[in-house]
């Protein structure tokens, strides 16, 4: 199994930007694609972004597309989330996760294909 730990979120400015981390443990990192999800209060959990298991392939929603980047490096077994742009809607609980299957997509986007899960980090965006 994989243990997932997110670090980095907090109170920022609209415009600002914060960078989150995910710390990996448990089996091969550079074995599986990861991604990051955000559920805000009241809301389902969404889709943020994705990469695949070298870094050369990423996904994004189309509400973060240009102003967040994810990416990966697989010798400190961390997947990053840069967040450029913040908005107060980008306002939420992040996770990140691992799509650890065989015979998930590559870059996988829906939170069925993830099957292991950090404990959050709160981003809050003041207006």
């Amino acid at each position: 199994q994989v243990q997932l730990v997110e670090s980095g979120g907090g109170l920022v400015q609209a415009g600002g930007s914060l960078r989150l981390s995910c710390a990996a443990s448990g089996r091969t990192f550079s074995s599986y694609a990861m991604g990051w999800f955000r559920q805000a209060p009241g809301k389902e959990r969404e889709f943020v972004t994705s990469i695949n298991w070298s870094g050369g392939r990423t996904y994004y929603a189309d509400s973060v597309k240009g102003r967040f980047t994810i990416s990966r490096d697989n010798a400190k077994n961390t997947v990053y989330l840069q967040m450029n742009s913040l908005k107060p809607e980008d306002t939420a609980v992040y996770y990140c996760a691992a799509a650890l299957r065989i015979g998930v997509p590559s870059v996988p986007r829906t939170s069925a294909a993830f099957d292991c899960w950090g404990q959050g980090t709160q981003v809050t965006v003041s207006s």
